[in-house]
């Protein structure tokens, strides 16, 4: 003889196997399990992350995305990824990405294929490469950039003309015998 309470455990067990959820102590509903679990804010953005408290002496090399707030000593290669230098990393090493956002310290080259940014916080000495730069107010840079566009820059009749302008020519009209300048 079955009894329905007995029903009612099976499937609720059966509902936990095919949600991927383990039932609880104490919740009545198996998807109120997910609510139990922390996760944490960087995991979900589909890339990996190197903590606080972790060090790292080689190379990193990798095809996602990667936050690093730990210490990396060596070179990092990701050259379809974007690599975020948190507040608190410390890298030194030289850095190949698409994207490349500092807001901690490195010391080496960054070559950002498509972009790098300098945060505020971030601190780099090496030399950039790179396409696109945006370096915000109180960022340190000690090295050198070569913007690399692949396309020529062209200067315009116009530009040309303030281009001379500003190269410290400075053109006056003459005035001419019987004419006086008010």
């Amino acid at each position: 003889m079955w009894k329905k309470e007995e029903v009612k455990s099976q499937a609720a067990a059966e509902n936990a196997a095919n949600s991927g959820a383990s039932a609880a102590p104490g919740l009545s509903n198996p998807r109120d399990a997910n609510f139990a679990v922390p996760v944490a804010p960087r995991a979900t953005s589909g890339g990996a992350m190197i903590s606080q408290g972790i060090r790292i002496k080689g190379e990193v090399t990798g095809s996602e995305d990667l936050y690093i707030d730990g210490h990396i000593e060596g070179k990092l290669n990701l050259t379809n990824s974007k690599l975020t230098i948190g507040p608190n990393g410390e890298v030194k090493a030289d850095v190949f990405a698409r994207e490349v956002i500092v807001l901690g310290r490195v010391d080496g080259k960054i070559v950002g294929r498509e972009r790098i940014q300098l945060g505020s916080t971030g601190n780099v000495s090496g030399d950039l490469q790179t396409e696109r730069l945006a370096i915000e107010d109180g960022a340190v840079l000690r090295g050198k950039i070569e913007i690399e566009t692949g396309k020529p820059i062209q200067v315009h009749s116009e530009a040309r003309g303030v281009a001379a302008g500003a190269s410290g020519k400075i053109s006056t009209p003459t005035l001419s015998s019987g004419t006086t300048a008010s």
